[in-house]
């Protein structure tokens, strides 16, 4: 006597998810999606409106208040700054404003603390902000803190004074930062052959120091990248 076996059709529907399952996912996904949408642009807005109420706050605090509206649109106080500064830079290039500030730096150049912290400071702005500066406009990486690890930096200048003179391969400013708030790190000398020169913009290169690695820029070329020797040119 033997017992039948019942047999399958391929046309047998399978055991499919339960209904509410099926929408419990469907919902999950919706609810995702529209966190990742709307976030990013969401915080760029609310920082934005942050950073210039910050502004308006600063400016309203030095203007008289019958001369600044209580009421003002959120971004008043960044137009009027960058007006000032327009005009400031408009008086600095014409020949009584040259006059002006030669005599005020005559007059700080002669307090023996304030000259010090001026002259740094202006030296700074000038290096960073001048037209052909290469300050931030590379980005490098090198091995540090032990031959095997790498670390990714920006090349600041090249090593001029007694820092170069004391050493005998050619030196290179880097700036070493911090994750995830590049505006903190290190200045390290570096010679040139022992540094890396990336493809990648300093843009890049900021973003993926600030997200800790999270965010990986594109290979900026098709082919696998080559590394480039301290003369910025190709192995």
């Amino acid at each position: 006597m033997t017992t039948e076996q019942p047999q399958t059709t391929p046309n047998q529907p399978q055991e499919r998810e339960p209904f509410h399952l099926s929408v419990f996912a469907k919902i999950r996904g919706y609810f995702l999606a529209g966190i990742l949408v709307t976030a990013p642009i969401s915080i760029t807005l609310y920082l934005t409106w942050v950073f210039l109420k910050f502004i308006d706050s600063q400016v309203s605090a030095i203007i008289p208040a019958h001369y600044y509206p209580q009421t003002a649109v959120p971004g008043l106080g960044l137009i009027i700054a960058v007006a000032f500064f327009i005009t400031i830079g408009w008086f600095a290039r014409n020949f009584m404003g040259r006059v002006v500030i030669n005599i005020s730096e005559y007059i700080v150049d002669r307090m023996p603390v304030i000259r010090t912290l001026y002259g740094a400071t202006k030296q700074v702005f000038e290096t960073v902000m001048g037209a052909q500066s290469q300050a931030f406009r590379e980005a490098v990486m090198f091995q540090y803190p032990r031959p095997g690890i790498w670390a990714m930096g920006f090349v600041t200048g090249s090593t001029k004074g007694e820092v170069q003179r004391l050493t005998d391969d050619e030196v290179v400013n880097v700036f070493l930062p911090t994750t995830p708030n590049p505006t903190s790190g290190f200045l390290l000398f570096i010679p040139r052959k022992d540094l890396i020169f990336l493809e990648m913009n300093v843009e890049d290169a900021i973003k993926m120091i600030v997200s800790g690695g999270i965010i990986t820029p594109p290979d900026p070329t098709s082919n696998p990248p080559q590394p480039k020797n301290g003369n910025g040119k190709k192995k």
